[in-house]
């Protein structure tokens, strides 16, 4: 088994310190759970028909929509 060595911000020392805690099994589970999501984004990759540069138009596309549905939301709730 791999050792891994993390550091702790300050604002968060207090509760690493917290010894009910099983910090190994915490960060086990969540190192687990983005390996995981890396590999169904993996799989989605791999099968798309896409090329780069249409990928990266389509994100493209995305970002500036939400970007503009975010920016009405921020406007709607300073009115």
């Amino acid at each position: 088994m791999e050792e891994i060595r993390i550091h702790i911000p300050d604002e968060l020392k207090e509760l690493a310190l917290m010894k009910r805690i099983n910090w190994q099994l915490v960060v086990s589970k969540k190192i687990n759970e983005e390996l995981e999501r890396l590999a169904c984004v993996e799989r989605i990759v791999s099968k798309s028909k896409l090329t780069q540069e249409q990928a990266d138009k389509l994100s493209d596309e995305v970002n500036l929509s939400l970007a503009k549905r975010y920016q009405g939301l921020l406007k709607s709730k300073r009115k």
